[in-house]
């Protein structure tokens, strides 16, 4: 079950990243040139009062996340997941793939593979190795 963020205005949905890390700016960048931006906000954690969103600084130097309209939290895989369905096809039915067996079952380790390598990756900077 997601937990749910403390945030009296929920609406767009946020898309948060390592403001910090090449490879997750490069990704997050790929997100807001696709999305449409009155909908969806991408926004490096840096630059947010986490704890408007319920979150730490811990939590989100570890995953990225998505803030649902309605506050809801996704984390990882699962906001790497929103964000696809939110930009439109053909990445959409990525997105959706993702969302259902054997994929649903890879997602996770996949994500956290992809974190632990991510300073060895395009875009990656020295600040991806933290």
């Amino acid at each position: 079950m997601a937990a749910t963020a403390d945030v009296t205005d929920a609406s767009p949905a946020t898309l948060i990243y390592d403001g910090d890390c090449g490879f997750c700016t490069v990704s997050a960048m790929s997100v807001k040139r696709r999305v449409d931006g009155d909908s969806v906000r991408v926004v490096p954690w840096q630059s947010l009062d986490l704890a408007e969103f319920g979150l730490t600084e811990a939590e989100v130097s570890s995953a990225a996340y998505w803030v649902g309209p309605d506050g809801s939290l996704r984390r990882g895989h699962e906001a790497v997941t929103d964000a696809l369905v939110a930009m439109g096809r053909p990445y959409s039915l990525l997105g959706r793939l993702v969302g259902v067996p054997p994929f649903r079952w890879l997602a996770p380790p996949v994500y956290a593979l992809v974190a632990r390598y991510r300073h060895r990756l395009p875009g990656a900077t020295d600040a991806c190795r933290l």
